[in-house]
């Protein structure tokens, strides 16, 4: 994990990769609870039955929107963003999904600095984020996030 004291700390990571996080198992309980939370009962993820009979991937998938909901928590295992009074997600800019993420696949967040700015006292960074399956070459998703940090 990657300790970031300040401004400057996080500039000297520009254009490199921060890190990776640990590996995390989506299983199907976690799917069923993302269901319940967001009302997307669709049954591709929540009926392992119907879709290891009728689906196209041999069991139940990953929301695609659970996928990215996991980038605070394993961007959390990659960086540790100290002497702060705030840390916002302020967007996502320009994803795309390679592939869905079959029932109890592991998956890394890989993480790389494209750009900082101070914008008047606030940093703003956009980090390239690659969702990595394992044991698969193309990643289930790519793209920026971008977060603001109020360095004290």
């Amino acid at each position: 994990m990657k300790i970031i004291n300040s401004f400057e700390d996080y500039k000297s990571y520009l254009g490199k990769e921060i890190g990776v996080s640990n590996w995390h198992t989506i299983d199907q309980q976690q799917i069923n609870k993302f269901a319940d939370a967001t009302l997307d009962h669709q049954w591709i993820h929540v009926d392992p039955e119907r879709a290891a009979k009728e689906g196209p991937f041999g069991g139940t998938i990953a929301h695609g929107y659970l996928t990215l909901s996991l980038i605070p928590y394993l961007w959390k295992q990659i960086a540790d963003v100290r002497n702060i009074k705030m840390e916002i997600n302020y967007g996502i800019e320009n994803f795309k999904f390679g592939q869905p993420v079959l029932v109890n696949s592991e998956v890394q967040l890989k993480a790389k600095l494209i750009s900082i700015v101070d914008l008047r006292g606030v940093t703003k960074v956009v980090i390239e984020a690659t969702l990595k399956i394992n044991g698969q070459d193309k990643p289930a998703y790519n793209g920026n996030v971008v977060f603001l940090y109020h360095f004290i």
